[in-house]
């Protein structure tokens, strides 16, 4: 591998850890990757794009390659020494005073920095959601850069104290995520009773922007009652085309996953933390988050999973409430309102790096393992 191939390896990689610029001279990432001349790999950017355009944790759009991506999870490929040392995971930058990064609404949300504890959010009413829209009229009317009204945590601290059959896997405890609720952000939202409800109001819903350039929403489907839930990041143009989440070659992948661990997609259901496709796949903005989250949370509430599959970087700060990087929260069993939460790689990081499958396997088989546990625990009581 000549010198060329291992930087653009190398700027993939810190990409993928959620790095947007290369230190020379704040040249971005992507910039740098196309002038190297990524293989196909980077889609190009659209006239009057900017370089954050592209999101790092793309579901879809991934640009048509020579060879098809082998999306075989039966037999893992064994391991093999890299050839080239990933870098070490960069550290979280926080920014002073009002920034547009949607980590901004994480932190007012009461989310902590990577080793402190979150702090309790106030508990003065919100005047945004004092008055909530009426049903069937919009969904969560939200300013922009306005965060949500919070409970306290439900834990004393950011570390989940696990049940004893969960302990007894033996898998790390990562954090506790209790504070967001759907009764405090959004009365009308908590109070639908089915998914398919859910799915009217989000079709209907006017609280951002995107619903203006998306052709449909997006609000997720699979079994009402499934033991697992996936929660990817934001539709993708496929997606947007059908209303229906992870169907490009991202969500074939998934398949794929899922079916290694004896699961179809019948058999869980899936979802974003978006429910409209932001325009060329962008990151989500403060507002797009703050609205659409209570559609998710109540998902869950209504769903009741076993256990919860966070697939991507966003997904799992937006549910965590935290800033850490994946690379700080994989291998872990974190707590979601009590519900165990493992979080892996978007599928869409795999079509792009391969020598991210086996972590991912890795990942998943946690997820099924916890499923197992938590059936005989549940056996074990009746």
């Amino acid at each position: 591998m000549d010198a060329r191939d291992r930087l653009r390896r190398y700027l993939e990689q810190r990409r993928e850890l959620g790095e947007s610029e290369f230190l020379l001279d704040g040249l971005p990432v992507e910039d740098a990757l196309r002038m190297l001349g990524a293989r196909g790999k980077l889609a190009p950017r659209a006239k009057g794009d900017s370089p954050a355009s592209t999101r790092a944790d793309r579901e879809s759009d991934v640009p048509e390659r020579p060879v098809a991506p082998d999306y075989s999870y039966d037999a893992p490929p064994p391991e093999r020494a890299p050839s080239v040392q990933a870098p070490p995971e960069p550290a979280p930058r926080f920014a002073a005073g009002t920034t547009t990064d949607w980590r901004e609404a994480l932190r007012n949300a009461g989310a902590a920095k990577p080793g402190e504890k979150a702090s309790a959010p106030s508990s003065t009413p919100n005047p945004s959601s004092a008055q909530a829209p009426a049903v069937g009229e919009s969904g969560v009317t939200v300013p922009a850069g306005t965060a949500p009204t919070l409970t306290p945590p439900s834990s004393n601290g950011s570390t989940a104290s696990l049940p004893a059959w969960l302990a007894a896997l033996g898998i790390p405890p990562g954090l506790a995520s209790g504070s967001l609720r759907t009764s405090d952000m959004a009365p009308h939202v908590a109070a639908l009773p089915t998914l398919d409800n859910i799915a009217e109001h989000v079709a209907a819903c006017t609280s951002c922007a995107l619903h203006k350039s998306a052709k449909h929403s997006v609000p997720g489907e699979g079994d009402p009652r499934a033991e697992v839930l996936c929660v990817g990041e934001a539709p993708g143009a496929h997606e947007d085309e059908q209303g229906r989440p992870f169907v490009g070659e991202a969500g074939q992948l998934l398949t794929k996953i899922l079916g290694a661990i004896q699961l179809g997609r019948d058999d869980v259901y899936i979802c974003n933390v978006l429910k409209h496709r932001p325009p060329g796949n962008r990151d989500p903005l403060p507002d797009e988050v703050v609205a659409c989250q209570p559609y998710l949370l109540r998902q869950i509430e209504l769903v009741q999973p076993r256990v919860i599959v966070a697939l991507g970087r966003f997904a799992a700060q937006t549910l965590l409430q935290t800033t850490a990087g994946i690379g700080m929260l994989r291998g872990k069993v974190h707590e979601y309102h009590g519900v165990p939460l493992i979080v892996t790689y978007h599928p869409a990081a795999l079509l792009r790096n391969e020598q991210w499958k086996r972590p991912t396997w890795e990942d998943v088989k946690l997820a099924r393992r916890i499923l197992d546990a938590s059936r005989a625990a549940i056996r074990g009581t009746e």
